[in-house]
């Protein structure tokens, strides 16, 4: 199940439902190595962090690829107790609880992109990937239901300030450095990508709880509502054989996202969006 990769066991935050946290020197996915794991039946809790991941990706495929120990690669097993329209909320749980970590731990507010960015300046400091399993993948006659899996990609020392000097060819495209930031990168000081995550782990815990809850869940959907620089913003849909243009108008209580496209509203559960300028 483990593909041969080999970690060491850290222990998580205290007071948490995260035990042991996996840490790989080199994995091919932490979300693979998860997803594993729940069909064999692991309960909610299981952490997997690699310095490097040798096919780390986002959404659509998009390759997700740092120098190894320099960024924040995680991963998170979820047996959440929602409806299928409600599952966007754990990516949202893991969004706040990300852009929190970063405000405690490096005095950066990320500013939240739907679906599953996090921003600073217009650059990328994060994303987060959610992949859900059903029930019936899970061994026969197992109790736990669902799983969801959340990756989340934090930029921590990589790409560097403009100022620091350059590192090896080959460490980074140009292209991907030029559109990211990082912690480091925004406050000039290194920060430990596993102090991060444990940031975000005891950050996360508390809203674990709220999704177990119809007034939790409007909670969350409300805090990130109020984060969320996607809403009132002119955007560009791509969806499965179509895209749209409008304007985004509201978070829903399942963290979709609702655009006035002129003739009338469109709530969006999954898409790429992307921000127009406005005119003018």
């Amino acid at each position: 199940m483990s593909g041969g990769w080999s970690f060491t066991g850290l222990a998580g935050p205290a007071d948490t439902r995260f035990g042991t946290v996996r840490r790989f020197a080199e994995l091919d996915s932490t979300n693979r190595y998860l997803l594993d794991l729940a069909r064999a039946g692991a309960p909610e809790g299981a952490v997997a962090v690699a310095d490097y991941q040798s096919a780390g990706r986002g959404r659509l495929g998009r390759r997700w690829e740092a120098p190894p120990g320099s960024n924040l690669l995680a991963s998170v097993l979820l047996r959440p107790v929602l409806a299928v329209e409600e599952l966007h909320l754990c990516t949202v749980a893991v969004a706040l609880a990300a852009a929190d970590a970063c405000g405690r731990g490096a005095g950066v507010t990320p500013e939240l992109k739907w679906p599953n960015d996090l921003m600073v300046g217009g650059r990328k400091l994060g994303g987060i990937l959610a992949e859900a399993i059903p029930a019936e993948a899970s061994p026969a006659g197992s109790p736990l239901g669902p799983a969801v899996v959340v990756g989340l990609g934090l930029n921590v020392r990589w790409p560097p300030p403009d100022t620091a000097p350059e590192r090896s060819p080959g460490e980074g495209p140009d292209e991907v450095a030029a559109a990211a930031t990082s912690l480091w990168r925004e406050t000039g000081v290194e920060h430990d990508p596993l102090a991060v995550l444990g940031l975000v782990l005891t950050g996360l815990e508390g809203r674990l709880v709220d999704l177990g809850d119809r007034e939790g869940r409007r909670r969350l959907a409300g805090e990130y509502r109020r984060r969320c620089g996607t809403v009132g913003k002119t955007v560009r849909v791509s969806l499965a054989g179509e895209a749209f243009t409008g304007t985004a108008t509201d978070i829903t209580l399942e963290g979709h996202l609702v655009v006035d496209v002129g003739a009338c509203f469109r709530t969006v559960a999954a898409g790429d969006v992307v921000h127009l300028r406005d005119p003018g």
